[in-house]
């Protein structure tokens, strides 16, 4: 969803104030009072000259140092509240924009968990880590220096502009000259700064994710030699953010100068004509009405007053740049948070359940360690019933057609029948539609055509996670997360005791390396468990796998990377864990299916040939030419 970004600014504002109304207001209150000196300076300033010393001038007799000392300390007040309102804007406005960081971080990893697998493979993972790197950080920043500025230099303004047509309306035309300028010099160069400030930031997602990408796959460059063609890569990025920085850089840079010398200019041609007004005795028009003259008073406070004005619009200017990266990394947030999450329309629940003394299923407390069986609660709607079906791990497949993309076709009537306790293997070359079918039985997608029945329920009335919660799976790709072997092992079963997770690595004949690990089960994993072979953590994804004990399993490639002595040495785990399981196997060596209750040949997202291994070598089809290595699997 893409967000144009002249509307991220008050939404921004928003969120910023919804995440510590308390803190805003406050914050706003003291930007207000840091103002008030800026404010009150020209009425004194003048009443000294006006009221103080043109009368002393006039009067010897006249009585003006009490007046000039009550003004004085009039003045001083107002810069010590105006002190103490910028001190605790500054405070608050951190606390503010860190506050608001935190909680737009966990906002955002909590909408990243609900989003649907396909926006992961739509979005590089580097520019995915940028959003919650410089994007949130360029938002901190307008929160706790742009945000306050802008307020205050409006308020400033505002007040400023206001006084000015209270002392003369003449001389204030000339500031509102001024102001038009400054206005259209900062619309030119810093929308050109802020446009390429912008690019800078999604140049700076794109260079993330080519290096989280080399990261991830360092091996496989320096296998192939690609040193030199990663390197072009990089640079050729890195050439693009050179130049959009420095774009950004020399317009941002050259702002604040340009700004400042218009402001001066405008400081001495107010002088100099206000001078002239007053050597001519030109009438002066105010607010309040008009007067003889223009006074040596009003030209000084008026003087301090259009320096500021000046002053006040250059410091909006300054935080264009700000401005614009928050807006940029903002667009990129929202456009993350308004990600549609992952649909779930399904209303049968996988609860734990007990038989009574009629041997009917009813459902005990979740939490309860006292159960007999899971099973579907499936409540209907039209009869206001609920009903209980105990899971089993019967799938069956019905015509299923699917596409990834809306547009081509990957899987072709695809019907199987999987009995609980039963084996199906899946063998056929890459991208036959192997992993396709185990993904759509997650539901990590959705069936374009056909229907999958689980336990004689329809899996699009299945809520996702029950669904997922009784399907355990072991793919190629093994992932293991920072903590030590036992919590990895629990990852599928967390309330699971450290009897129960050795078990399980023992059934996975994961047991014995873990033993040899320096500190054994408490061994702590980091980077992917990068100090295991890749045999290793296979086992413990197996182990884990075994742990959930759900009574779907999905074995994608899982003996892949493991070696022909370790293959061995697991068959007899993977035997036991499988028992009593449906089973869904992926596997390029066909020697670990031969015992499957039915092998089904996919090509082109079709099967071709399905049965037992002795009918598929008695047919002597493809599965034949394969098995007997008349041609290979691709």
């Amino acid at each position: 969803m893409k967000i144009k970004n002249i509307n991220v600014l008050p939404r921004l504002i928003k969120d910023i104030f919804l995440s510590d109304k308390k803190k805003f207001i406050l914050a706003v209150l003291c930007v207000l009072f840091s103002g008030v000196g800026v404010v009150i300076a020209p009425f004194m300033l003048q009443n000294i000259i006006d009221g103080v010393i043109t009368p002393a001038i006039k009067d010897p007799t006249f009585e003006w140092l009490p007046l000039l000392i009550s003004n004085i300390l009039i003045l001083i007040s107002c810069y010590v509240v105006a002190l103490i309102g910028s001190f605790s804007y500054t405070q608050l406005t951190t606390m503010l924009g860190n506050n608001f960081m935190r909680k737009t971080r966990n906002r955002m990893f909590s909408h990243m968990q609900d989003l649907p697998i396909k926006y992961f493979d739509t979005h590089t993972h580097g520019d995915i880590m940028s959003t919650y790197t410089n994007d949130i950080d360029s938002i901190r920043q307008f929160a706790a220096n742009s945000l306050p500025v802008m307020f205050n230099s409006l308020f400033i303004s505002i007040v400023c502009f206001t006084m000015m047509l209270f002392y003369s309306v003449w001389l204030a035309l000339i500031g509102v000259f001024g102001v038009v300028i400054m206005f259209f010099v900062t619309k030119y160069i810093g929308g050109t700064s802020s446009k390429n400030y912008i690019k800078q930031q999604a140049t700076i997602g794109k260079i993330e994710g080519v290096i989280e990408e080399n990261m991830n796959g360092l091996k496989v460059i320096k296998s192939f030699c690609h040193e030199d063609a990663s390197i072009k890569q990089f640079e050729g990025i890195n050439k693009e953010l050179f130049e959009v920085s420095t774009t950004a850089n020399k317009f941002g840079n050259i702002l604040m100068p340009i700004l400042g010398n218009i402001g001066n200019i405008l400081y001495i041609l107010i002088a100099i004509i206000g001078g002239i007004l007053i050597s001519f005795n030109v009438m002066n028009v105010r607010l309040i009405g008009i007067e003889e003259s223009i006074s040596a008073g009003i030209l000084v406070a008026f003087l301090p007053m259009i320096r500021q004005l000046s002053y006040n619009i250059s410091e909006v200017a300054n935080q264009v740049n700000s401005i614009a990266l928050a807006l940029g990394g903002s667009k990129r947030i929202y456009e993350l948070l308004d990600e549609k999450v992952e649909e779930d329309n399904g209303y049968v629940k996988l609860v734990k359940a007990k038989y009574d003394e009629n041997h009917n299923i009813v459902e005990v407390d979740y939490n309860s360690k006292d159960f007999d069986l899971w099973a579907w609660k499936h409540p209907h709607s039209a009869t206001n019933s609920v009903t209980y079906q105990k899971l089993e791990g019967d799938i069956r497949m019905f015509g299923v057609d699917f596409s990834y993309d809306n547009k081509n076709i990957v899987l072709h009537d695809i019907t199987l029948y999987a009995y609980p306790g039963q084996k199906v293997a899946f063998v056929g070359a890459t991208g036959a539609g192997k992993t396709t079918i185990t993904n759509l039985l997650n539901r990590f997608y959705d069936i374009a055509d056909g229907k999958i029945r689980y336990d004689g329920i329809n899996i699009n009335k299945i809520c996702k996670k029950d669904l997922r919660r009784s399907i355990g799976m072991v793919l190629q790709d093994t992932s293991l997360f920072s903590g030590t072997v036992m919590d990895n092992i629990k990852y599928g079963k967390q309330d699971a005791t450290d009897e129960e997770a050795i078990a399980a690595a023992k059934l996975a004949n994961a047991h014995d390396f873990i033993t040899r690990l320096p500190q054994g089960y408490n061994t702590y994993l980091t980077n992917d468990g990068i100090n295991l072979s890749q045999g290793q953590r296979q086992l413990l994804s197996i182990a884990r796998c075994a742990l959930a004990n759900c009574p779907v399993m999905i074995l994608d490639e899982a003996t892949s990377s493991i070696d022909t002595r370790t293959e061995r040495l697991v068959s007899d785990g993977m035997d036991n864990l499988m028992k009593g399981h449906t089973v869904f196997v992926i596997a390029h060596r066909l020697s670990t299916i031969q015992n499957s209750d039915v092998i089904m040949v996919l090509d082109h997202g079709r099967i071709i040939e399905r049965g037992s291994h002795e009918e598929l070598i008695a047919k002597k089809g493809v599965y034949y030419q394969l098995y007997t290595g008349a041609f290979e699997l691709e």
